[in-house]
Formats: structure tokens, C-alpha cells, sequence
């Protein structure tokens, strides 16, 4: 089943474009999103790397070689090495979970860290020149 708190919106986040925001208070270890995904093949992610969808699918798999792209809000949240959230895959329901790492304030963007681990700095593909 699909859920995303009532809660949460999508609003122009300046420069990152549009980004996922909340209009309550939220607690550390909340459910915030839980997301279904259409997993393809390590051959359509050869396609989707030449688009702009590669920005946002995710590696998928305990292989990483398939791809997937998750429904819901998932692909609007922002990046940042200080996140707030963080996600979890579930290869076996083809989910992916969105929870709260901290509190977090009514009116603030909700971020991700793209790296996987919610405090994880290694550079992300983008800032890798």
C-alpha cells in the first residue's frame, strides 16, 4: 500500500527546483512516505542514463544493477549531507520508505541524502566534476 502523510506538499525549494515540505511538526523516526517503484533492467537503465529521468531513478536490487523509479514524492526530495530523512529499500515489496531522522519543524524541506545513509558525504553524482 502507497502512503504519504497528508501532511506534506510540494513548493519551489529556489535553486534545487521544487522540493518536499511539511505544514506540521513531525517526530524523529516517523513514517513520512512509503512509496511503490517500478523496477527495470540494467538494460533500460543504459536508456533512462541518457534522459533526464537519471536524476532521479534509484539503483535497485542487492546487486544494484537493476534501476527503479519510485512513485509518490520520492523523486522531488532534495539532497543534503545533513538530511532529515533518510530512505529504506524493500526489494522483496518494492517499496521504498521515507522516515523522519530527527524532529522536524512545521514548514521545513524535507531532504534525503542521495548517498543512501542520512550522513553519508561522499560526493553525489552531481558534484562530481
Amino acid at each position: 500500500m502507497a502512503m504519504i502523510l497528508p501532511c506534506l506538499f510540494v513548493a519551489s525549494a529556489g535553486p534545487m527546483g521544487r522540493g518536499v515540505f511539511t505544514s506540521q511538526d513531525m517526530a524523529a523516526g516517523s513514517l513520512v512516505e512509503a512509496a511503490p517503484v517500478i523496477v527495470m533492467s540494467a538494460g533500460n537503465r543504459k536508456h533512462l542514463d541518457q534522459t533526464l529521468l537519471q536524476g532521479y531513478i534509484f539503483e535497485w536490487g542487492e546487486s544494484k544493477e537493476e534501476c527503479c523509479m519510485a512513485l509518490g514524492y520520492v523523486p522531488l526530495y532534495n539532497h543534503s549531507y545533513k538530511s532529515n530523512c533518510e530512505y529504506e529499500m524493500d526489494f522483496e515489496n518494492g517499496k521504498i520508505y521515507i522516515k523522519a531522522v530527527r524532529d522536524i519543524k512545521a514548514g521545513e524541506e524535507l531532504f534525503i541524502n542521495y548517498n543512501g545513509n542520512f550522513d553519508e558525504t561522499k560526493p553525489v553524482w552531481f558534484e562530481v566534476k
